[in-house]
């Protein structure tokens, strides 16, 4: 097993890597307490059934696979079986499932009496390399990824590889793009898995480097008041295009690396970067209206004053941060640049 610890001034919390690891749950906390376990229907049944199987008291909220999950009405739903199951501070919501999951779960976690526990048990690449760790939860709202949300911390993450094994061939490579990101801003190494190494074959290694990566970003600015915002590489573009494909038409990772291949400043790189992706299967291009995406990009919560904060990488494994105008990304969208 691999333990990782995430330590921030609030709270600290261990990420355990391990195949086999979903059955082991309840060896590291307390389980003896009322558990909502949520989970979509894309999630295999299994899954589900074996983390109940350490839950005494514990019951199964399952709601629609999709980034429709992550609205108003589904997190509503949540907090009322919380409240039917008579819920209480010292309870636990766990999240079973991807980055939908997580994000969806801990919101609810996050505002049912202003914070009770979550625990985060990703099952997608996407989710157990990036998203089940930092603290962002959130929902959608009129078409804008991720407008609404809060930062509250799992109080564990347990990473199983072994589910991966059910994930269709798209949703395991769409992932993967979040690791490439990791590689490509601060491990150089992980990026040389995916460009010179049989990368399935190192796929621990990949989970690893990548949470290392986060792992060091996170501990540093928990807030995402300086460093951190350099995890957002290629998520303002890929934000923009993925709300274009009105949140479903490409995947999340998938819109990543398109966002990520304009803000590449060194050409040689980007070949490589196109190379990688082509290795993977990962789009290189894409059809979408760049109008919706801008339009998107205008609600993006990381936009201000007609400015936004870009993360360039001019080098591999050196990010850097660049307030440019909105107006610049736009030409972008429309030059077919992405």
């Amino acid at each position: 097993m691999q333990e990782l610890t995430i330590r921030l001034a609030s709270c600290q919390y261990p990420i355990y890597l391990e195949r086999g690891v979903l059955d082991k749950i309840g060896s590291h906390m307390n389980l003896d307490r009322e558990v909502l376990v949520i989970t979509d229907d894309g999630v295999p049944a299994a899954y589900a059934q074996r983390v109940l199987a350490q839950c005494p008291q514990g019951q199964l909220f399952t709601v629609g696979q999709g980034e429709g999950a992550k609205s108003f009405p589904v997190w509503e739903s949540i907090l009322e079986k919380m409240l039917e199951m008579g819920f209480s501070r010292k309870s636990l919501v766990m999240a079973l499932g991807g980055g939908v999951m997580g994000d969806l779960s801990g919101f609810a976690a996050a505002c049912y009496m202003r914070g009770i526990d979550y625990v985060g048990i990703p099952t997608t690449t996407l989710s157990q390399i990036d998203s089940s760790i930092g603290g962002k939860t959130a929902v959608n709202m009129a078409g804008a990824k991720n407008v609404v949300g809060a930062f509250h911390h799992p109080i564990a993450v347990f990473v199983d590889p072994d589910t991966l094994a059910t994930l269709p061939r798209r949703h395991f490579i769409n992932g993967l793009a979040e690791a490439v990101k990791a590689g490509l801003i601060a491990d150089p190494a992980l990026f040389a898995l995916f460009e010179e190494e049989d990368w399935e074959t190192h796929l621990e290694e990949i989970l690893l480097r990548s949470l290392r990566v986060k792992q060091r970003v996170v501990q540093e600015d928990e807030r995402e008041s300086g460093l951190r915002k350099i995890l957002n590489f290629g998520h303002t573009l890929g934000h923009g295009i993925e709300s274009a494909c009105h949140l479903g038409g490409l995947y999340h990772g998938e819109c990543v690396a398109l966002g990520m291949l304009p803000m590449l400043e060194d050409e040689a790189l980007r070949q490589r970067v196109l190379a990688v992706y082509r290795r993977l299967g990962l789009p290189t291009q894409a059809a979408y209206d760049p109008n919706a995406a801008y339009a998107a990009m205008v609600h993006d919560k990381k936009a201000a004053s007609g400015m936004v904060t870009v993360v360039k990488v001019a080098r591999l494994g050196e990010a850097r941060l660049e307030q440019v105008p909105m107006a610049s990304l736009r030409a972008l969208l429309e030059g077919g640049r992405v």
